[in-house]
């Protein structure tokens, strides 16, 4: 099986290009990325249906010694890296959501971290699978923290809870501490083909392919990530590929009991 992977700029031109573009199949997007759509594609839920839930991007706050609490942020510079990136769409995202405005903006990281260290910017705002680089390898002064994001209702449709702990950032957080996140799952997606089209069958031979070879994706020489990967795991807010349900269900059939 060939498979043609195509680059874009972000989560969310991928969700337009699995709805639109001719010919993708399949995309990698994250599962709030589905917000911007609902308005445009009400049914927007049904149209696409996840494969395999692939990691979680960790939401990482990260701000300055004299910022104590989210609501410290309220009508601070907080950046969310450049456009079309993760942290560009879920930051500002999750800030509504939380009820705090800020004044965003969108530069790229390794900048902001510099205005950060100047007192230019109270917050960078990253959301990636943990560790981060430029937290386990940056020197940072006392106080520098990340500040905690508490899992609720409010996040219920697309995220799941996670933690930042001390075997991440060894240098920012004590031993015997951990600080609560949200994370945003990142999936391969497809659309949700009939069962009787031609696309849905391509796609469902794609399917076959890649749970029946995970194991190799887990071996070395590949990303260590793809270890954790749990083909039955779910994924807020979405339905499994109907092909990709049947496959997991031939693999792992119910257990008999016994009758006595």
């Amino acid at each position: 099986m060939q498979v043609l992977p195509i680059v874009t700029r972000g989560p969310t031109e991928n969700v337009n290009d699995l709805l639109y573009l001719k010919g993708v199949d399949a995309a990698i997007i994250n599962t709030d990325s589905l917000e911007e759509y609902k308005l445009q594609v009400p049914q927007i839920q049904r149209r696409i249906a996840y494969v395999i839930n692939l990691f979680p991007s960790e939401v990482h706050i990260f701000v300055r010694p004299e910022i104590r609490s989210l609501s410290d942020l309220a009508g601070k510079k907080v950046n969310f890296n450049t456009q079309g990136t993760a942290a560009a769409y879920s930051g500002p995202l999750i800030f509504s959501r939380l009820g705090i405005a800020v004044t965003s903006m969108f530069i790229p990281h390794p900048v902001a971290l510099e205005q950060m260290r100047r007192g230019e910017i109270a917050a960078v705002v990253f959301v990636t699978s943990k560790p981060v680089e430029a937290f386990v390898k940056g020197k940072w002064e006392e106080g520098f923290r990340f500040l905690p994001v508490e899992y609720g209702s409010k996040f219920e449709d697309y995220y799941v809870a996670s933690y930042l702990e001390p075997e991440d950032y060894p240098n920012l957080i004590a031993k015997g501490e951990r600080i609560a996140t949200i994370a945003v799952p990142t999936i391969l997606a497809s659309f949700n083909w009939r069962p009787d089209s031609p696309r849905y069958r391509r796609a469902a031979r794609f399917v076959g392919e890649l749970f029946s070879r995970i194991d190799k994706l887990q071996s070395p020489g590949f990303d260590p990530k793809w270890k954790n990967v749990d083909l039955k795991a779910r994924v807020p807010g979405l339905e499994r590929f109907q092909a990709a349900q049947e496959w997991l269900d031939r693999a792992n059939p119910p257990k008999q009991t016994s009758q006595q």
